[in-house]
């Protein structure tokens, strides 16, 4: 499978995204989150769906681009 620079892209967005949701996740559960537990979670909900909508954007645009 060819990578192209789109699809590396949206594939570095989704690990920035997966980094955050998972840094959420530990924020919030230690029980005092630096950025407050609104602004976590906000984080955590916007980042989640972020990372799969990126991750099955890169596999898409790769595998559109292979033939």
């Amino acid at each position: 499978m060819i990578m192209t620079p789109k699809s590396g892209i949206f594939l570095a967005g989704s690990c920035v995204a997966a980094i955050a949701a998972v840094g959420s996740i530990f924020e919030l559960s230690s029980g005092t989150p630096d950025l407050g537990v609104l602004n976590t979670g906000i984080i955590l909900g916007l980042s989640a769906p972020a990372c799969v909508v990126c991750f099955l954007s890169a596999v898409s645009d790769a595998r559109k681009h292979n033939s």
